[in-house]
């Protein structure tokens, strides 16, 4: 996607954009529908089932949401991260992050300054 990368960009202008998408996504996914009569019937059971609809639609793009979080949560870790790094990317504490993906930061996934080897003389 071109523009300007996204260490460019503030979290506002990111979630600004995101929104955007999302809702694009979400009004795509929404079920066709026909339109109800003209004549002005039933109107807000009209938007009252097409708002529930939308609310189904957001709760799937959260899940997936979710899941590439979690997903790139993994992959942080398994390439050092530590829970303060994750948290700090997630806009939440360290202790949040523990919280969320307990057992995510193990001794093998830390990846520990390797200590001179003494030699012998």
């Amino acid at each position: 996607m071109p523009g300007p990368s996204s260490a460019s960009r503030s979290s506002a202008e990111t979630a600004v954009l995101v929104t955007q998408v999302v809702d694009e996504i979400a009004r795509r996914l929404m079920p066709d529908t026909v339109l109800p009569p003209d004549d002005g019937a039933d109107t807000a059971g009209e938007t009252r089932r097409r708002a529930l609809q939308r609310l189904q639609v957001l709760a799937g793009v959260k899940q997936a949401l979710r899941r590439l979080e979690d997903q790139a949560a993994h992959v942080a870790a398994a390439s050092g991260a530590g829970y303060p790094e994750i948290g700090q990317a997630l806009n939440m504490s360290r202790q949040g992050a523990r919280r969320r993906w307990p057992g995510l930061i193990t001794s093998s996934t830390c990846h520990r300054t390797p200590q001179p080897t003494p030699r012998s003389l």
